[in-house]
């Protein structure tokens, strides 16, 4: 098996994938989302995609995702639920399926928030998959603030849905490329769309 090695060539990453209204995401790369709607954010990145999806969660995780609750979303159809028995074995899997280059999406599921090492493999394997595939976005769903590093992006989403509509505040807690920033956003016509933030008092 042939394992990138790390080298002092800066990074390039190709053109972004769109991600909400107009902000995009850097393809063949690792980025984290945290936050109590963690999970309908990965689903909201996943609307803007096509192809398969592989979604890695523990096999002792009681709360799973629903067809039903896919729907509005995604074709439930274009999920693979990879779910391993092993901690240990979550970013391995994730890894391995990123270093094949087969999928563009991969989102893993994470009890806490991995250390330097696991996200710096999953660069380099999310890069390696990009040799012989399209780039592939690597999506770590980790519990509260998150706090993975060395990841690209890190975004929470929490709930403020109001009495007639559905909207999320949206906060970027960190990107390489853009200053950290809240946003207010909801979901409509299959897109997650930005609305005004409240004025402060």
């Amino acid at each position: 098996m042939n394992v990138p090695t790390l080298t002092r060539r800066q990074y390039t990453p190709p053109k972004g994938q769109n991600f909400v209204a107009d902000m995009t995401l850097a393809p063949g790369r690792a980025h984290e989302f945290c936050g109590p709607a963690r999970r309908t954010l990965a689903l909201m990145l996943a609307t803007q995609m096509e192809g398969p999806i592989f979604w890695v969660q523990s096999a002792w995780e009681g709360d799973r995702l629903h067809g039903l609750g896919l729907a509005p979303y995604v074709d439930p159809g274009r999920i693979t639920f990879v779910r391993p028995e092993r901690f240990m074995d979550l970013l391995w899997c994730t890894e391995e399926i990123l270093r094949a280059g087969c999928v563009p999406l991969v989102v893993t599921e994470l009890p806490t928030a991995p250390s330097l090492t696991p996200v710096r493999r999953l660069h380099l394997a999310a890069e390696a998959g990009a040799k012989v595939g399209r780039p592939p976005i690597s999506v770590l769903l980790t519990p509260e603030d998150g706090g993975a590093q060395s990841v690209e992006s890190r975004w929470r989403l929490e709930a403020t849905h109001q009495q007639d509509r559905a909207e999320w505040r949206l906060t970027c807690l960190r990107a390489r490329m853009s200053r950290p920033a809240p946003f207010q956003i909801a979901w409509g016509d299959n897109q997650a769309v930005l609305v005004p933030l409240p004025a402060p008092a």
